[in-house]
């Protein structure tokens, strides 16, 4: 019996498995995987569970990679059972039994592998950009991850990345680290040579007057930069259209399609200037036809400066309204003052010139003359009131009807006073009357007179007197040349010092005193000047005249003594009847 035990199991019962049999049966139970860790290798899509994809790489289990890193950024995923892709074999097994796979660490294998070879090899790549950090951008080029600094986005600053954002865009390698995993990418680069390429082919064929689409890329206060497929050119401010442009903001847009035509172009800088009026009628030609000298029409105003105001006749022609022109009644004052921008006005021609390309144009035209008025309604001699406007150091202005000023001149405020005391009596804001002396409408002026509304006491006085009179005066003032005298009603005379006595040693404006009576002759009158002379001396010398003539003669015998004595003993004698 214990024999056929024996037997038994020594018939039933396999021999052991060598060492060499034990390693070849585990080799097919988990399959090999010598050198597969940290490779990339090919599976096969057996589910999609949720956000996992199941992937079977030939191994004793399947391994699980998120849906996210099958993501393109800017494209949709499309993926199903059955499709085989490649992973990144990190583990053969984690701790849930698991192959530890990875599809976005394949990717970036690969394109390690291609950007190396393009980098070598100064080739452009294809990358997305998808995100923003510090001094630039995150770029996806097909797994691996780049950075783009912010100054090689663009030739020019972009203010607003959000076009490019999910898009497919060329770049250039500028630098990369496999080991550290760094790589810098240019955008700029790639537009540059882009650009110099077009700039090169469109330079050679370029010619003033040729006309070309382009894009406005940048404003500026002077202008705007149009690319013409790869070359920037400046179109000026004044170029943009026949009317006024403050600033071409007004009329472009950033991003713009624009027609435009080369006015110039220097082949040796290469700089090129563009417009977009001249694809337009120049609405210049025959302007003196359409706007005649004298002919009225409405205008906008669209500009106003210190010296006058622009008139827009129609767009592309605008007239000039010198400030001189504005008003016929107010004077330095700011054109601004009297218009304002936008303003719809109506202006006459008052000059053309097409060859300078300027219109003189006229505001105060277009209304009543108040000078021409004021000359109907008041004419010289005419008397009113108004109001002290202003005192100047030549005399008052004084506001009158139609908003217009006239002047009275210092010599004009009083007969008797000097102007520089006389101005003195008013005030700005004073009702005076004055009368109408003299009106120049060409020059605008008024002449006013206060005094004249009075009869001059001067003339009504001297008109007593004539030259040759004897008149008695009374002395008022005593000076170092003479001395002044009161004539009453005529007014006032002047008796030089050498006019004070026949006798040298008696000229002495001080043997006089202020009071005394003193008789003496008229010897001029002068109504301009509104002096009367007066002459002592005259006078003693008429009166030895008329003593030799009634009291002696030569042949009498009598001494000139005697004959002045019995002159002078019978003028007392008159003097005291007289009393």
């Amino acid at each position: 019996m214990a024999r056929a035990i024996a037997a038994t199991t020594t018939t039933d019962m396999a021999p052991p498995p060598s060492m060499e049999n034990f390693a070849a049966l585990l080799d097919e139970t988990l399959g090999s995987g010598d050198g597969l860790e940290g490779t990339v290798i090919k599976g096969r899509i057996v589910a999609i569970d949720n956000d996992h994809a199941l992937i079977d790489v030939g191994l004793k289990s399947e391994g699980r990679v998120p849906l996210r890193e099958f993501a393109t950024p800017g494209q949709n995923l499309e993926l199903k059972v059955g499709d085989t892709v490649e992973v990144f074999l990190e583990r053969m097994e984690d701790k849930h039994g698991e192959a530890q796979l990875s599809r976005e660490k394949a990717r970036r294998e690969e394109a390690w592998n291609v950007l190396e070879t393009a980098f070598q090899e100064n080739q452009r790549v294809t990358g997305v950009i998808f995100g923003r950090v510090k001094g630039g951008f995150t770029v996806d080029l097909s797994g691996a991850v780049a950075f783009l600094p912010g100054s090689q986005v663009d030739i020019r600053p972009v203010r607003d990345i959000g076009p490019l954002l999910g898009s497919p865009q060329p770049f250039q390698i500028l630098k990369m680290d496999r080991r550290r995993g760094n790589i810098v990418v240019s955008r700029r680069a790639v537009l540059e040579e882009s650009r110099a390429e077009a700039r090169s082919e469109l330079v050679a064929s370029l010619k003033e007057g040729q006309v070309l689409q382009g894009v406005v890329k940048n404003i500026t206060d002077y202008g705007a930069f149009v690319d013409l497929g790869g070359v920037d050119s400046l179109l000026h401010v004044t170029d943009i259209a026949w009317r006024r442009i403050n600033h071409p903001s007004e009329a472009l847009t950033i991003g713009q399609n624009v027609t435009v035509q080369v006015i110039r172009f220097n082949p040796e800088t290469q700089r090129i200037s563009l417009g977009m009026k001249q694809l337009e009628a120049d609405p210049w030609e025959g302007v003196d036809a359409k706007y005649p000298v004298n002919a009225k029409f409405m205008g906008r105003v669209t500009n106003i400066t210190d010296y006058g105001a622009f008139v827009e006749l129609e767009p592309g022609i605008e007239g000039l309204v010198h400030v001189s022109e504005m008003s016929w009644t107010k004077k330095n004052v700011h054109p601004g003052k009297i218009v304002s921008t936008s303003q719809e006005v109506e202006v006459m021609v008052l000059d053309v010139d097409p060859q300078k390309r300027r219109i003189s144009l006229g505001l105060k035209q277009c209304i009543e003359n108040p000078w021409d008025k004021f000359t109907d309604q008041f004419p010289v001699g005419a008397e009113m009131e108004g109001e002290v406007r202003n005192i100047t150091e030549f005399g008052l202005f004084v506001g009158l009807p139609g908003d217009i000023d006239g002047m009275v001149h210092l010599s004009d405020i009083d007969w008797e006073k000097p102007g520089e005391e006389a101005v003195e009596d008013y005030k700005k804001g004073d009702m005076v009357k004055v009368k109408v002396l003299d009106v120049d409408i060409e020059k605008e002026r008024i002449s006013l007179g206060i005094k004249q509304l009075t009869p001059d006491p001067f003339e009504a006085g001297a008109s007593s007197l004539k030259r040759g009179d004897l008149v008695t005066c009374t002395v008022s003032a005593i000076v170092d040349n003479g001395i002044e005298v009161d004539l009453g009603e005529a007014g006032q005379g002047f008796i030089r010092k050498a006019e004070l006595a026949r006798e040298r040693s008696e000229q002495r404006p001080d043997r006089f005193a202020v009071g005394e009576k003193v008789d003496a002759k008229v010897t001029s009158v002068d109504r301009t000047t509104r002096r009367i002379q007066l002459s002592i001396k005259a006078r003693e010398v008429e009166e030895d005249k008329q003593a030799m003539a009634e009291f002696g003669s030569s042949d009498s015998g009598a001494s000139l003594g005697d004959i002045l004595g019995a002159a002078i003993r019978q003028a007392r004698q008159k003097d005291d009847k007289d009393k």
